[in-house]
């Protein structure tokens, strides 16, 4: 293994409906370029598992930076530790709703831990049922009728007070899959 600690990186809003494409060979290897070890991939909408020296939010800063210049436009970047990344698993206040339904199970990763009030305010706009919680700085979303047909769409960050994205369970569990497999 490289030095460094071992990470989770989320890209927000990449190759989706053809729009702001970075593939994912191209950022891996520009991962490398900015210092980056053990650089793997999972599906192609921005999830990287490497090691990487430094602060957490220096880690964001620098593969932001290198995405802009590289593929000419800006996207939100939220980091990980693998430790934060297993509690995140472990947390998980709809254990059911997540091994019941992992792709209407959603996780929130914020680049700030979520307004007080957010959850509230995100599930007041849902419907049919939708959930949400907020522990540990991340939020946990059910969408039983599938995340397109919400209206709570993608983590608004005026509601949230953040940015982030959103990962289904079974890439949140992919990705712990990839961590487990770093020697």
């Amino acid at each position: 293994m490289a030095e460094g600690a071992l990470r989770v990186a989320l890209l927000r809003g990449v190759n989706v409906g053809g729009h702001r494409k970075v593939p994912m060979a191209d950022l891996r290897a520009l991962c490398v370029e900015l210092g980056f070890g053990d650089v793997r991939s999972h599906v192609q909408s921005g999830n990287l598992v490497f090691t990487a020296t430094g602060a957490r939010a220096d880690v964001e800063a620098r593969l932001e930076a290198g995405i802009e210049a590289r593929f000419g436009f800006p996207v939100d970047v939220m980091v990980v530790d693998a430790p934060d990344w297993r509690r995140l698993i472990d947390q998980n206040p709809l254990p059911e709703a997540a091994s019941e339904a992992p792709r209407h199970y959603y996780v929130g990763v914020l680049k700030a831990p979520p307004a007080p009030g957010a959850a509230e305010r995100l599930e007041a706009k849902g419907q049919a049922g939708e959930v949400v919680r907020a522990v540990g700085g991340v939020l946990y979303l059910h969408f039983p009728l599938g995340a397109g047909r919400s209206k709570l769409g993608n983590v608004d960050a005026k509601v949230v007070g953040s940015p982030g994205t959103l990962r289904n369970w079974n890439t949140v569990l992919a990705l712990q899959a990839l961590i487990d497999a770093v020697p």
